[in-house]
């Protein structure tokens, strides 16, 4: 028994550390800043809450939006490859659209008025909710790109790295690289307690001091992005240097050409003429007052990104598109089911009492424990198939989403009374909050490792785009499910006019528990029903 657990701390811990690279640093950096985005998460929340009178169903669907920009990275990760020597130029830019939304927020909460002389506050909270999208997906498709780049092919005397060890190098970086992700959300949570402690006792004007506040340390956000990128070309210089100094030694020179070497790469008219083309319907359906615009640009995403797919599968044999097809597939649908919608937290706000701090503690325990899976369950994405995997998480989802059902249906008042107070609403959400850990970014880890290891070393960047696009319209998905959910089932808060303090919409939350009870179902029999159909397919997976 002894042995086992040494065994399994030296898998989850120990094993971990030996395989880190110094050239993983870079590409975790920007995923790190990316994790750091969540610092504005509950100041918007609030922001949308007592400043803009907006619909749970309007939001539902402005997240859709919010989420278009990843489409992009089609073309965009083609752009990487074609550029690779001049990728970091991208960066740049990301960073630059990165710090444009979170100054026009800074000056929504400290100068509307000003703000207000140009546009509305709405159109300029929209316009902020899609350059911040837009920028991290330029920096995310330089990013994957990298962390292909930074697993070694060759060990330090010259010699091709093992398909096992390779395997487990792969699912290491990706691992990290969700870890750095996530571990920005820690980060933030924890300023957030700091930064809110007392909020309950601030007049309207100390908090709106301590929102713009939190969107200018936001800025440090891009400011890592660019550092990481920095510190690449350190490495590449220093790279140089040795290729250079070694140029003379026997062996060594062709060491180094051999694992800096990339394949010509031929451009893709269909990833940039057809990725263009698209962003441009995008951008005119969702300018329209077409019918059904969300339904018509996701249609149209899904035809464009499963053409692209198939374009990429030629590269690979027939056996490893179809089991890549089964995995998107499986892990499509896993991230496409729906959720509750803003009412949930409207809820929790307005008849639990949560407060600013308060859901920051729930965030940095829902961080905490997606990390302490990812750590977990590293050994067994390395070994195990992706199908037990979304199994596990699906099954764990279903569990963990009974306590906030729960907190609905006031199982909190008989805790309470059986414990003398002890397992109250708080107490309940605390352990509630592992729901909201990030479960798609765990399952994510395997098809990443599974793309990094088998895509062309010259279409890297292009494999990532293509495949991330298709999962992430999975959220797109997710969004529009939520809507037409919040359509049904429909949730409102109190709204009051802030000048007269006039009612204008009532709070009514006698929905939200059968909403509740529904995406539960669904989050567990979906992924679920999915897995069974694809593995008595032909696009079975076993990887």
């Amino acid at each position: 028994m002894r042995e086992r657990l040494v065994h399994l701390i030296d898998l989850i811990f120990f094993d971990l550390l030996r395989q880190l690279r110094w050239s993983f640093l870079p590409p975790l950096m920007i995923y790190f800043a990316a994790g750091i985005s969540g610092l504005t998460a509950i100041v918007g929340t609030f922001f949308v809450k007592d400043y803009l009178g907006l619909s749970a169903a309007f939001l539902a669907g402005l997240s859709f939006w919010a989420g278009l920009p990843w489409a992009l990275k089609m073309p965009m990760g083609h752009i990487v490859d074609l550029i690779w020597r001049w990728k970091y130029i991208l960066v740049y830019l990301g960073a630059s659209l990165i710090a444009a939304s979170l100054a026009i927020m800074y000056f929504l909460i400290q100068k509307p008025s000003l703000m207000a002389t140009y546009l509305s506050i709405e159109a300029w909270y929209v316009v902020s909710l899609l350059l911040a999208p837009t920028g991290y997906v330029i920096q995310d498709s330089v990013a994957d790109a990298m962390s292909v780049e930074a697993v070694p092919r060759l060990d330090d005397y010259g010699e091709p790295i093992g398909e096992s060890e390779t395997k487990a190098l792969h699912t290491t970086m990706q691992t990290l690289g969700r870890f750095a992700l996530i571990s920005g959300t820690v980060a933030v949570a924890v300023a957030n307690i700091i930064l809110f402690s007392g909020v309950e006792a601030m007049s309207e004007n100390q908090k709106a001091e301590i929102y713009g506040r939190v969107y200018l340390y936001a800025l440090a956000i891009p400011l890592i992005s660019i550092s990481g990128v920095m510190l690449a070309s350190l490495q590449n210089w220093l790279k140089r240097s040795r290729i250079r100094s070694s140029a003379g030694k026997d062996g060594s020179k062709h060491v180094w050409q051999q694992s800096d070497r990339e394949e010509a790469i031929v451009p893709n008219h269909w990833y940039l003429t057809g990725g263009a083309a698209f962003f441009l319907f995008t951008v005119a359906v969702g300018l329209s007052s077409i019918p059904l615009s969300q339904e018509i640009v996701f249609a149209g995403s899904m035809v464009v990104v499963i053409f692209l797919m198939r374009e990429l599968l030629k590269n690979l044999s027939p056996e490893k598109a179809r089991m890549l097809v089964g995995t998107a597939i499986i892990i499509f649908v896993f991230r496409a089911v729906p959720l509750p919608g803003p009412g949930a937290t409207w809820f929790e706000i307005d008849v639990l009492g949560f407060d600013e701090q308060f859901l920051s503690v729930l965030y940095l325990i829902t961080s905490m424990l997606a990390l302490a899976g990812m750590l977990v369950l590293r050994p067994l994405m390395a070994n195990r198939p992706i199908t037990y995997i979304i199994v596990l998480l699906t099954i764990a989802a279903g569990i963990l989403s009974l306590p906030n059902i729960g907190l609905y249906y006031g199982i909190q008042n008989l805790t309470a009374e059986i414990t003398g107070g002890i397992v109250d609403a708080r107490f309940i959400a605390i352990m509630d909050a592992a729901i909201e850990s990030p479960l798609g970014q765990v399952a994510m880890i395997p098809l990443l490792a599974w793309i990094a290891r088998n895509a062309p070393s010259n279409l890297k960047a292009t494999f990532f785009a293509v495949m991330a696009s298709f999962t992430n319209l999975a959220l797109s998905a997710s969004s529009l499910a939520t809507k037409y959910l919040n359509q049904v089932f429909l949730v409102t808060r109190e709204v009051r006019d802030r000048a007269t303090g006039s009612l204008e919409t009532a709070a009514d939350y006698s929905e939200l528990g059968i909403l509740l009870i529904i995406v539960a179902s669904l989050t567990v029999l979906l992924p679920l029903g999915t897995i069974v159909i694809v593995q008595w397919s032909i696009f079975k997976t076993t990887d």
